[in-house]
């Protein structure tokens, strides 16, 4: 519990931004699940993947690196075709 009324808003804040960060990242996964198991892979699926991707990383949601590397992966993905 919160010994004060700025650590009881942080602790509030803290919920409602883990709930929305875990359904992004839970959106991300369900996105890059459905490229790869797609016998046709669009384009336009993955761009919005990436895109997608950027704007977790953009948001502090995922790390960077950890964008660039699943992006990398699609665009491998892209290639293979």
């Amino acid at each position: 519990m919160a010994n004060t009324k700025s650590a009881g808003k942080r602790a509030r804040q803290t919920l409602r931004r883990a709930v929305h960060n875990r359904s992004v990242k839970t959106h991300l996964r369900r996105l890059q699940k459905q490229i790869r198991s797609a016998p046709e892979r669009s384009t336009d699926q993955i761009r919005a993947a990436i895109s997608a991707i950027d704007k977790a990383a953009k948001r502090g949601i995922i790390h960077r690196n950890v964008a660039n590397r699943r992006k990398a992966r699609l665009n491998k993905a892209i290639a293979a075709k």
